[in-house]
């Protein structure tokens, strides 16, 4: 295993957050099957082969503007330099995928929301819908940027992979992302909530949230050195009320019920995470931790 250092504390920057890569949802079955003597809905067996997490772009600039605004830190690490060929991996509406490119550099972005993607072409961007999973590139890049978005892709092995064939010789992949620990009094709520309602409420997250240690071993098994890696807590003030995170970003949860059932299981979600999560003032605050990193593609 190639040796590189591990920080756990913050150092050189800030923070940003969350989501962006994934696959429109398929509507699914929602006749009543008997299974152990339960009725269950069928659609509980089946959505764990969909990903019910989709993207508006205006849901998207209302709800999580902060997701870019925050993102500066990461840009920083990156130190892009004027005329490098950039890849944006999950670029989302290309608010951080346009900073770049006023920097000098010739970015590419690529996510799988299409309405993301067309967001990000009407700000003149070259943004393509591509799986993350699946980056159709070979040595084209100086650079691979991606910010909130690795947390929504679940095979890391085949990211890094993708990563590294699409970088030239000393090619740098820089990213933040949710880590260990991110969302979990959000998560923890979430599930608790479906599981009352008697659906697997674990298995309707949609995130990954490695260690500093897991996704470490991907990025050395996937041939990078890693220059800086460490898990930063970041909580993290939202725009408003709790119930704006938990439509733009937990639809993997929410579709696993029916359409009128849905505002009653946000709002019982908002009441358990009341005490732990909103101030004295009604000041919503989300538990972020997010895992940040700088690597390198030897020659």
């Amino acid at each position: 295993m190639t040796p590189h250092k591990v920080f756990t504390s913050e150092n050189p920057s800030r923070d940003s957050d969350v989501c962006i890569v994934t696959t429109p949802a398929k509507p699914l079955p929602t006749a009543p099957i008997k299974n152990t003597g339960k009725l269950i809905w069928y659609r509980e067996a089946l959505f764990k082969m969909v990903q019910a997490q989709t993207w508006d772009p205006e849901r998207y600039a209302r709800n999580a503007r902060f997701v870019a605004d925050l993102g500066a830190p990461t840009v920083e690490l990156l130190a892009p330099r004027a005329g490098e060929r950039i890849l944006d991996l999950g670029c989302g509406d290309g608010v951080l995928t346009a900073k770049l490119a006023s920097m000098g550099c010739h970015v590419v972005g690529v996510d799988s929301s299409a309405p993301q993607i067309d967001a990000a072409r009407k700000l003149g961007l070259d943004a393509r819908v591509m799986n993350g999973e699946a980056l159709d590139f070979d040595s084209e890049f100086d650079a691979v940027f991606s910010n909130a978005a690795l947390h929504w892709m679940r095979n890391p092995a085949k990211v890094v992979a993708g990563v590294e064939r699409a970088l030239k010789p000393h090619g740098r992949f820089v990213s933040e992302f949710g880590g260990h620990g991110c969302v979990a009094k959000i998560k923890k709520a979430l599930v608790a909530a479906l599981d009352r309602r008697g659906i697997n409420g674990d298995a309707a997250s949609p995130w990954f949230f490695p260690t500093v240690e897991e996704y470490s071993r991907h990025l050395t098994n996937g041939g990078f050195v890693i220059n800086y890696i460490a898990l930063i807590p970041r909580p993290t003030p939202l725009p408003g009320d709790i119930t704006g995170w938990l439509e733009t970003f937990a639809e993997s949860f929410t579709s696993t019920l029916l359409p009128d059932q849905r505002s009653s299981y946000i709002a019982e979600v908002q009441e358990a995470l009341r005490p732990e999560l909103c101030d004295a003032e009604g000041k919503w605050t989300a538990d972020y931790i997010r895992l940040r990193f700088a690597a390198n593609k030897p020659a």
